[in-house]
């Protein structure tokens, strides 16, 4: 079984019953977007283009039964869940920030040691991450990328969570297969129904 198999089990049985309704709509994205996906960031793990090949996407995401809206990833930060984007969402991300972490936020990263974890360059333009969620109000809060250039330190693949307000890059992950156990180990503590 791999992981995304793992994972799913476990995220099927974790999700209210309404939720689980909704994700139940989903289908995965097809072999020409999971190419397109892989030709813009070859180094993409195969976990990931495995769970978009089974769910293409759950944030504000239109398919054949409905729109479906489903939280169904975490990261460190446990109120702020977060949505997969879509295989085109991703692509079109991709086409809009090209600006650094360097150019975004210039002396700003001298003077605030908190703004950038190890292991993450700060030269390398945004759009060479491959960001694949938004938390859940629309990513304005935080994102979450695939980090293929880390600095020193860091690893190929690396997941980094951005945080907005104080605005803050950090690891959280070594690769999206450790981002997928974590959150199962943590018995995806991001699900929590409204009292």
């Amino acid at each position: 079984m791999s992981i995304v198999d793992t994972y799913l089990n476990g995220l099927y049985q974790a999700l209210p019953a309404e939720e689980l309704q909704q994700l139940q709509l989903s289908h995965g994205a097809s072999p020409t977007d999971l190419q397109a996906l892989q030709a813009a960031y070859p180094q993409v793990p195969a976990s990931l283009l495995e769970l978009l090949g089974r769910i293409d996407g759950t944030h504000y995401r239109e398919y054949p039964g409905g729109e479906i809206c489903v939280l169904i990833l975490g990261s460190d930060v446990f109120e702020y869940p977060y949505y997969l984007s879509s295989v085109a969402q991703i692509l079109e991300e991709a086409g809009k920030y090209k600006d650094s972490i360097a150019e975004i936020y210039e002396a700003y990263l001298d003077e605030d040691p908190e703004l950038l974890g190890a292991g993450i360059d700060p030269q390398v333009p945004m759009n060479r991450r491959l960001c694949f969620s938004h938390c859940m109000n629309n990513g304005g809060t935080s994102r979450l990328y695939l980090d293929f250039d880390p600095a020193p330190g860091g690893s190929v693949g690396q997941v980094v969570r951005f945080l907005h307000d104080p605005d803050s890059y950090v690891v959280i992950a070594s690769s999206f297969d450790e981002y997928l156990q974590g959150l199962i180990e943590q018995n995806y503590a991001f699900i929590f129904e409204d009292e």
